[in-house]
């Protein structure tokens, strides 16, 4: 059974170093993918780096990648790049990539990390009914993709490479 963590356990809990499950290994072998059968998206409303609402319902129609990370995590950032690169190549096609920060030290150190890593995709800051909302976080990264139809087609815990992620929204563009 999976145990649904609050977002303060995200942040404590994955700082240490026992429980570095997703966030210690980068290979992509540390990837565990699983299928949501087409389950619907959970909708969600949540306020974005420059303190301005963003909702789920802004991408109604779209094909989502939607990643719940943070800045401190060395998988997250490396993912980071192919998430750039994605939404470079796809979003005139229909793709979006959503960032949710699970940063407890808030906005302005996301924002300044966003600049950065020229991330060219939405980051808004998640909190705990989001984390609930999508059945709870085993460990970040969690990256969802999400069909035109709002229906979760898949989750990623753990480190995916660019590939992978491209392969899986493909189809669905």
């Amino acid at each position: 059974m999976t145990k649904k963590i609050s977002l303060t356990a995200v942040a404590a809990g994955l700082a240490m170093a026992g429980l570095l499950f997703a966030c210690a290994r980068t290979e992509p072998s540390a990837t565990k993918e699983t299928s949501s059968a087409s389950a619907p998206s959970p909708s969600w409303s949540l306020n974005d780096v420059d303190g301005r609402p963003v909702t789920s319902e802004q991408f109604r129609g779209k094909v989502v990648i939607l990643d719940f990370w943070a800045t401190w995590c060395p998988p997250c950032r490396q993912e980071i790049p192919g998430f750039v690169a994605l939404q470079k190549e796809y979003g005139e096609r229909g793709l979006v990539v959503i960032g949710v920060s699970l940063d407890q030290k808030g906005p302005p150190v996301v924002k300044a990390f966003m600049e950065q890593f020229g991330m060219n995709y939405p980051v808004v800051m998640g909190d705990q009914a989001m984390i609930d909302a999508f059945g709870g976080i085993e460990g970040i990264p969690t990256t969802f993709i999400i069909n035109r139809q709002g229906h979760i087609m898949a989750k990623h815990v753990g480190y995916a490479d660019q590939q992978t992620f491209e392969a899986a929204i493909k189809p669905l563009l």
